[in-house]
């Protein structure tokens, strides 16, 4: 929708600026084939889609700095754009680690 002449800003590059974190993940019950009959990702594969999340918005980021730096980047804001999604990315990884770590000693101060 085009307001006053002003475009949204996820149609200007012709993608959206941040895409969903969860949208492609594959479920517990279709990685085991659907036995298990679970309607949610298991912790590893949260975790492994979060360092995954972090590995790729990383090579963006380089590639928009190289494209920087050698003069090839035509709008400087997606660099800015693409450190700022590997900032919340790493942020993420960290938060779900922290959980991690206090869920683990947590369960540890658990006396049977």
């Amino acid at each position: 929708m085009i307001v006053n002449g002003i475009l949204p800003a996820s149609t200007l590059s012709g993608t959206p600026l941040v895409s969903p974190l969860w949208g492609s993940m594959p479920t517990a019950g279709e990685e085991a084939g659907g036995a298990s009959g679970a309607s949610g990702a298991s912790f590893a594969d949260i975790f492994q889609y979060a360092i995954d999340a972090v590995k790729e918005s990383d090579a963006e980021k380089t590639q928009a700095q190289y494209l920087m730096a050698t003069g090839q980047l035509d709008n400087p804001a997606q660099l800015t754009l693409a450190a700022s999604k590997y900032e919340l990315s790493v942020s993420l990884l960290v938060q779900l680690r922290n959980k991690a770590v206090e869920t683990y000693n947590e369960l540890m101060r658990i006396s049977l």
